[in-house]
């Protein structure tokens, strides 16, 4: 990490090292004859500036308050020194700026920047809470809170949105998170090789917003259970967006036959998933097999097919549109064969395949963000219900990084970054607070090399709530 350091550069013989600060100083090369030393003496100081960007997107999204509002606080108030808001906020902000782990929040009681963003002032106000606090915390909610607010977090997707859209992506994806100890309901899965939970991730496949997160058991969610997350959440959907268009689109393993049978049956529902091949599937694909073949043998360069047709597996209640990829390449002679199942009958095989199907690809680099780069998978509590929350402390964090992306930080290079380079480049901002009488002054570098980047989003903050 990224810390501020301030640097006093006098000559050796006129100041001893150690008479400038309490603390021993570090000594750095001196530089043409003078010695040059750092203290930790910068006064009220952070490394994070730039997460107060993120303060002023929370008064747009409004999902730490919605979190803290739905965990009901059974404490005796007479000792209650941190709302559940102000712990939600320190949590949150925290791991925005790349702090995962609680036992960080011992060492960011007292930094202004993240007493600021959780409404607690840098100087006058109490220290934020300690690790042993927030872990009692991550225990508090119940199986019903989590519950409500999984719903919190389908909220603020639909918020998101000014207007009922045309069209939806629903994007599911699972990925394994190892553990590390004895978790409640951790499993051993055979193709991770180790004991993992199996959480499953819902996007907006067009726009990347996180619909929500959840967590499970490490196994694959069968046909029944997949269904019963799917139907809640359209369901809840249409309460408010009645003519929407909604696609469901996963891979392989999200095809089951219950899921289809349902979408069937609905308005404006449609699903798009990837297929296993089978000896059946290879046999109706033989012919296209044939024509890339030839294609190449006279080319020599890549050949790619479609084809589509209706197949129906012994378990599926009806026929469905399967298409088939073939390709070919000099650098594979041996045909790729691909296939997908879809009720999307009047899209062309070339369309449905490449352009709607494929781009759930991007599903994986959301998951990166969260997983990788905001470490969602720093479920290390013991209680399964506590890892669920933690994850949903992670997902907020990514929200408020996202919305950031695609409204302040829109048309410009931060848009499509990466939210670990979002974390370096612009959250990683030496600054020095000071709490006067009647103002909070934040002293930011004059050699700040983003502070036309953070001029511009702040100006758009302030433009989006007026």
């Amino acid at each position: 990490m990224l810390y501020l350091y301030r640097l006093t550069i006098q000559p050796r013989k006129e100041i001893p090292l150690n008479s400038i600060s309490e603390s021993p100083a570090i000594e750095v090369p001196s530089i043409r004859n003078k010695s040059v030393f750092a203290t930790f003496d910068g006064g009220n100081s952070s490394s994070d500036a730039g997460i107060l960007l993120l303060k002023e997107m929370e008064k747009t999204t409004g999902i730490i308050n919605a979190m803290s509002a739905i965990i009901e606080d059974q404490r005796d108030q007479r000792y209650v020194d941190h709302s559940y808001n102000i712990l939600v906020s320190q949590r949150v902000f925290q791991i925005c700026a790349g702090y995962e782990d609680a036992n960080d929040c011992n060492h960011l009681r007292n930094d202004p920047i993240f007493k600021l963003c959780a409404n607690v002032l840098p100087d006058t106000d109490t220290p934020l809470a300690s690790q042993p606090t927030m872990s009692r915390f991550e225990n508090t909610p119940s199986r019903r809170t989590l519950y409500q607010l999984a719903y919190a977090f389908v909220d603020t997707f639909i918020a998101s949105y000014e207007k009922e859209p045309s069209v939806i992506v629903l994007d599911f994806d699972d990925t394994e998170d190892t553990v590390h100890g004895n978790q409640q309901l951790s499993l051993f899965n055979a193709y991770v090789g180790d004991y993992c939970y199996m959480p499953l991730h819902i996007y907006e496949g067009l726009s990347g917003k996180l619909v929500c997160a959840l967590l499970k058991p490490g196994k694959q969610l069968g046909g029944a259970g997949m269904l019963a997350i799917l139907k809640r959440l359209v369901t809840y959907l249409r309460k408010h967006w009645k003519n929407t268009v909604i696609v469901f689109r996963g891979d392989c393993h999200f095809t089951a036959p219950e899921v289809m049978h349902w979408i069937e049956k609905q308005q404006n529902l449609y699903f798009v998933t990837g297929l296993t091949s089978n000896a059946v599937l290879q046999q109706y694909a033989e012919i296209t097999v044939q024509s890339a073949k030839n294609l190449f043998a006279a080319s020599q360069r890549k050949v790619t097919l479609f084809h589509s047709f209706f197949y129906q597996a012994t378990t599926w209640h009806n026929p469905q549109r399967v298409v088939v990829k073939v390709e070919i390449s000099p650098e594979h002679n041996n045909p790729n064969v691909r296939f997908i199942v879809s009720n999307m009958v009047k899209a062309k095989a070339t369309v449905l395949y490449s352009q709607i199907y494929c781009a759930r690809g991007n599903a994986e680099l959301y998951i990166k963000d969260l997983k990788t780069y905001l470490k969602s998978d720093r479920t290390s509590c013991h209680r399964f219900l506590a890892n669920q929350f933690r994850l949903f402390l992670h997902s907020a964090a990514y929200v408020l990084i996202h919305t950031l992306q695609r409204t302040a930080l829109r048309a410009t290079q931060w848009e499509r970054a990466t939210m670990q380079t979002i974390q370096l480049k612009l959250f990683k901002i030496g600054v020095r607070v000071k709490e006067l009488t009647t103002r909070i002054k934040i002293e930011l570098p004059s050699t700040c090399p983003v502070q036309d980047v953070l001029r511009t989003a702040f100006a758009e903050l302030n433009r989006m709530r007026c």
